[in-house]
């Protein structure tokens, strides 16, 4: 956002200060060709009293040397023209002469001269104009005109002082617009500041903190109103998730009691039981409530392992480490050899406080439903951490495995088995909002069983600084 900010801000610059320099430019070119056609004009009106003076005694020598030493000096040709339109005297041989008088009377000035009658100011000369600067002035006036002097003045002078002009002008120009361009970055962050606070809250919100809050006082009354908003859609979806946290924990706890008492009146029954079949209807209702105080178990620690939320860095072989000793205890009671292979410090971004929950978790699921004899947990470190809980069982076929990764979902295998069918969908949901991924494959291949491997694979992180207490 802040380069679109910029993207708009600096060509607004760069036009502001344009909008004010064309109209300038313009006004110094007209400023100066003005001063040049007033001086030209001043030396054609003397040009005019010599000539008056020359025709009248028909002295013309003095006239000529004066327009000759003009045309060294400033390069400018000087033609003085009879009421017929003649040449009578100049600055060059005849041919030039008439060359001269031939240009100026394309612009009609020499006729408007001899009329008695001064022309029109030039327009503006631009640089890229090549057109010389045309001055006829007349010698008398009104009935009393002798001639006309024409003076043809090049514009390549003029031209380049107009460009020096406007090259001191731009460089000047850089100072303010050196001043815009470095105020917009600073002026850019500071109009976006509540946007980039509300985007940080936002990104905090989708990895899982809705502790988080916007400063509301701050900023545009609009991004006021916008923040205020914000905050309360976090409120209501915190609130939200806490009431159905807060409903099936409560719901949980409060069935345990009602279903204790009823597994214990149903296995009272017992001794009042005759015949087979009340015999095994009886063990078929004790099975069902020992399966369904099972499952309130199973959503119970489905509900605390969904409470995790955020992301933090933590050292994977120090989570598994602390649970190794356990793990190996529950798998010497059902027969069931458990490995580790670690390396010595591995970081990674998992999901806050909840690394160890969700490898409990897998390694549950292993040890309830692989079947197998052993089960190994490994963690590979590179360009992303590795976490794989793998078993020598009979692993589940490509179908099943499409479908593991659904809620509720069980194979039918395992339908008796302790268990909801939730945990693997839960541990794939919290490790995708800490921006890892969860796979499912082969596990340890023995005596012709695939396995079944479960794989995690997550961001590496940066160990936390440690204060040097």
């Amino acid at each position: 956002m802040l380069r679109r900010l910029l993207a708009i801000l600096l060509p607004v610059a760069f036009v502001m200060v344009g909008a004010v320099l064309a109209p300038l430019g313009a006004v110094i070119a007209q400023q100066q060709t003005q001063e040049v056609y007033v001086d030209r004009l001043a030396d054609a009106g003397r040009f005019a009293a010599l000539a008056r003076t020359a025709l009248e005694s028909e002295r013309r020598n003095a006239l000529v040397q004066e327009m000759s030493r003009y045309e060294e000096l400033y390069g400018i040709p000087a033609v003085v023209v009879a009421p017929d339109g003649a040449v009578v005297a100049g600055s060059g041989d005849r041919a030039r002469m008439a060359t001269v008088l031939e240009i100026a009377t394309e612009t009609g000035g020499v006729t408007a001269a001899l009329a008695g009658e001064r022309p029109e100011p030039p327009t503006t000369v631009w640089p890229w104009n090549t057109d010389p600067l045309i001055i006829t002035e007349p010698i008398g006036r009104d009935s009393e005109v002798a001639g006309a002097v024409v003076l043809v003045a090049p514009t390549d002078r003029l031209g380049a002082r107009i460009l020096t002009s406007w090259g001191w002008m731009a460089l000047i120009s850089l100072v303010p617009l050196t001043l815009l361009v470095s105020a917009s970055m600073p002026l850019s962050r500071w109009v976006l500041q509540p946007i980039r606070r509300l985007d940080e809250a936002t990104t905090a919100v989708a990895s899982g903190d809705l502790d988080v809050r916007v400063d509301a006082e701050r900023g545009p009354p609009e991004l006021r109103r916008l923040t205020e908003s914000f905050n309360t859609m976090v409120d209501v979806v915190r609130r939200a998730l806490d009431r159905q946290r807060s409903f099936v924990s409560e719901a949980s706890h409060q069935l345990r009691n009602p279903l204790a008492s009823l597994r214990l009146a149903v296995e009272n029954l017992g001794p009042y039981l005759k015949g087979a079949e009340a015999r095994e209807a009886h063990e078929v209702a004790i099975d069902e409530t020992t399966m369904m105080h099972r499952m309130l178990n199973s959503l119970l620690a489905a509900t605390r392992l969904e409470s995790v939320t955020g992301t933090e860095a933590v050292e994977v072989t120090g989570v598994v480490e602390t649970r190794e000793a356990r793990w190996r205890a529950l798998g010497e009671a059902r027969g069931i050899e458990v490995t580790t292979d670690l390396p010595d410090l591995v970081w990674a971004l998992a999901p806050a406080g909840g690394l160890g929950s969700i490898l409990d978790e897998l390694f549950s699921n292993a040890l309830r439903l692989s079947g197998g004899s052993r089960i190994e947990v490994r963690a590979e470190d590179g360009e992303e951490v590795r976490i794989g809980v793998l078993d020598n069982g009979t692993g589940l076929t490509e179908e099943e495995r499409e479908a593991a990764l659904d809620r509720f979902w069980r194979s039918s295998r395992h339908q008796n088995t302790e268990g909801t069918g939730l945990g693997l969908a839960i541990v794939a949901d919290l490790v995708r909002e800490a921006g890892g991924r969860l796979t499912l494959g082969d596990g340890l291949a023995d005596e012709g069983r695939r396995g079944f491997g479960v794989v995690i694979t997550l961001p590496p992180a940066d160990p936390p600084s440690l204060s040097p207490s």
